[in-house]
């Protein structure tokens, strides 16, 4: 076997792997590279491997830095099948769609106010390129077996977001595991990731792998942020990522309204794509830990607000309130219009609450700027930014060694990636004192002979 890392090497975006074995070859996981502009750029250059020469793909989970490039790579020419969780495919199905929308939304409005350097701006794909690519998932349960050519593959659960899953491949009397993106063992909404299956050859990812996540009450710092916006009359705006992130919040802030930790003001989910995923965790109960209970108390307490028309009135609506919106890095979606409207006013707060890729305006605002750039105008920002780092799905740097921990035996060889390059060598030397294990961080490209 062999192994090519043609994505998130040096970078926690797009995430692809290449497992070749005489004349098959296997994608792990398909996608989009985001945060700065030389790096998203990588999305417009053709693929490094002849697409219609690549078997099937093999998602680890939905997010789109990890499916994201599936349309796309149809139109390079591939023409095998995706395989996947269930609800990784209904994930999928949702977050495609919506990335192709806001491609095609972006490129129809760069080309009327000419604020793009092409002539005329085009999508990476276009809705239709999205639905084509929906039509050749094939769905599988944990711990089953399947076969492409020479590789045999089965999932196990990973605890980041429904349907996420490590992968393992077996072939020639050999066994390599991909981590995907790991949960964490005491996440509020998510089961704890399966123990790892000893394996000769290890993938793992390295988001948090310079950092350990605090400890602090994530319920106290969530109602001190709100209650202290309401009391200066503002409202509280949540970018969220549309799977996972929106749902532990609508559990949070539920919980703390029922608890009257929180006065009981309006929870706006202004996402019509998060809307469709909550309705998907419903359907996904052996996943997660809430309740029925709890699930229909989350959502009784939260307005969707579903159509552009509702989600302008919230712009323009001075009371108090919560609103939570994608995209979760400001990269897009209806967050960046509220914050055009309340961004410019000391009274409100923006809450940031999930991992911020370098170069998105999400990370922009966490070094402190005073002005970003959305849809062509420079947005003053005079609001409050708050940071809630209690809430994410990634197991940090000694979550990721305890669960490591676990595995029976030791891998022959370890690659970290999926981490920003501080993050992904600092994980390495971690693992590497205390399980004296042979690892490498690759570069975008690297090669490796799996012997």
């Amino acid at each position: 076997m062999k192994i090519r890392f043609l994505g998130a090497a040096g970078t926690v975006t797009g995430s692809r792997y290449l497992l070749s074995h005489d004349n098959t070859n296997l994608l792990i996981d398909c996608g989009l590279f985001q945060g700065v502009k030389n790096v998203r750029q990588r999305n417009w250059q053709a693929f490094p491997f002849p697409a219609g020469n690549i078997q099937a793909v093999v998602l680890t989970h939905a997010h789109l830095d990890h499916s994201g490039y599936l349309p796309r790579l149809l139109r390079e020419g591939f023409r095998g099948q995706v395989h996947a969780t269930r609800a990784t495919r209904e994930l999928a199905s949702i977050l495609l769609a919506d990335s192709a929308h806001l491609q095609e939304e972006d490129a129809r409005r760069a080309n009327r106010y000419g604020y793009s350097k092409h002539e005329p701006a085009e999508p990476l794909y276009t809705s239709e390129d999205a639905e084509h690519a929906m039509k050749i998932f094939v769905t599988h349960d944990y711990h089953e077996t399947f076969n492409v050519g020479p590789f045999r593959i089965s999932f196990s659960r990973a605890g980041h977001i429904l349907g996420s899953a490590c992968v393992r491949v077996e072939c020639a009397g050999k066994s390599i595991t991909f981590s995907g993106d790991v949960g964490r063992p005491d996440d509020p909404v998510m089961k704890a990731p399966d123990d790892l299956a000893a394996t000769d050859f290890l993938v793992v990812e390295s988001t948090y792998g310079d950092r350990t996540h605090p400890a602090d009450d994530v319920m106290e710092v969530m109602a001190g942020i709100v209650n202290d916006t309401v009391s200066n009359g503002g409202t509280v705006l949540i970018p969220a990522f549309a799977v996972g992130r929106t749902q532990v919040l609508m559990h949070l802030l539920t919980e703390l309204m029922e608890q009257n930790r929180i006065p009981s003001l309006p929870i706006y989910l202004d996402s019509p794509m998060a809307i469709d995923v909550t309705d998907v965790f419903r359907h996904h109960r052996a996943e997660h830990r809430l309740s029925p209970t709890q699930c229909e108390a989350m959502q009784a307490r939260v307005i969707y607000t579903a159509t552009v028309e509702q989600s302008q009135a919230l712009s323009a609506n001075p009371h108090p309130k919560i609103i939570i919106a994608g995209a979760g890095m400001l990269t897009g979606g209806r967050i960046l219009h509220h914050l055009m409207s309340f961004g410019d006013n000391h009274r409100h707060t923006i809450v940031i609450a999930g991992y911020q890729a370098g170069g998105t305006r999400g990370d922009a605002l966490l070094r402190g700027t005073r002005s970003l750039r959305i849809y062509g105008q420079e947005v003053p920002i005079a609001c409050r930014v708050a940071q809630i780092n209690e809430l994410s799905a990634h197991a940090d740097a000694q979550e990721m060694q305890d669960w490591l921990d676990q595995m029976p035996g030791a891998p022959r060889h370890v690659f970290v990636t999926h981490g920003e390059p501080v993050a992904a060598d600092t994980l390495r030397q971690k693992l590497g004192r205390h399980f004296g294990w042979k690892i490498d961080v690759p570069e975008q490209g690297d090669s490796f002979g799996l012997d």
